[in-house]
């Protein structure tokens, strides 16, 4: 008799106002996956004490202790689901967390051009900087990867993703192992029971959303202290960038 296959835990790795809800929506349409939302958030905020939108309410409904999340987080699959998809900001793995447990999971990374991302994040927080958008902690994980596996995790662009889902996310499932499921680019609207306490404050667009919105190019003009930011950035995402998916 055949043994049923073990759990397949993937970790993807995003920087904030990416397209990381939609994704963690599309895996969420599966019936074979649970999903987790930023099951390191709490722990960050107790930690950096930053002021982030719905500061006290994340910390008193998430784990602070790091090493209880992690445990979760590579223990037995909830509801019995066989993936567990695991949507992840990356400058929330700060330095003291261990990092052994990402090789217990297949890790995935999700990037956008920073200027779009800095044109979406200063609509929600007032200031920025390079800590909060995580392209360092990005580059460490997928050389961390890079080096206990020998192959480059795999990366999609929120570009490549908006402008043809039907191609890249299919991809994406291939490269972390995982078979793709037409139900995946297509969800109903509304709240779900496993987003975080933080969605009222930043998944209005997502809760109104039921697939993968179409890209449109955006005319943005930030700040010329952002633009410096932008520039800075810029080196860690073509990093990442080269490796991507569909290219």
């Amino acid at each position: 008799m055949s043994q049923p296959a073990a759990p397949r835990r993937i970790a993807v790795w995003s920087g904030p106002r990416n397209i990381s809800t939609a994704m963690m929506r599309a895996w969420g349409s599966r019936r074979d996956t649970y999903v987790t939302d930023e099951p390191l958030y709490a722990h960050y905020l107790a930690v950096t004490g930053l002021d982030h939108p719905g500061h006290d309410e994340v910390i008193a409904a998430g784990e602070t202790d790091w090493r209880k999340a992690v445990e979760f987080i590579t223990g037995p699959v909830p509801e019995n689901r066989s993936i567990w998809y695991q949507k992840h900001m990356s400058h929330h793995l700060l330095p003291e967390i261990g990092r052994e447990w990402l090789g217990d999971v297949a890790n995935g990374f999700l990037i956008r051009d920073p200027r779009e991302v800095l044109a979406s994040y200063i609509r929600r927080r007032e200031s920025v900087t390079l800590q909060d958008l995580g392209l360092r902690e990005q580059i460490e994980i997928f050389e961390l990867v890079l080096d206990r596996t020998g192959k480059p995790p795999p990366v999609v662009d929120a570009h490549d993703v908006l402008s043809d889902p039907a191609r890249l996310v299919p991809l994406f499932c291939e490269a972390l192992g995982i078979e793709f499921r037409d139900d995946m680019l297509h969800w109903e609207a509304g709240p779900r029971a496993t987003d975080g306490v933080w969605a009222k404050h930043w998944y209005d667009t997502v809760e109104r959303s039921t697939g993968f919105a179409p890209y449109k190019p955006k005319d943005i003009r930030l700040p010329d202290g952002l633009e410096v930011l932008a520039e800075e950035c810029r080196p860690f995402y073509r990093q990442l960038h080269e490796h991507r998916l569909g290219q």
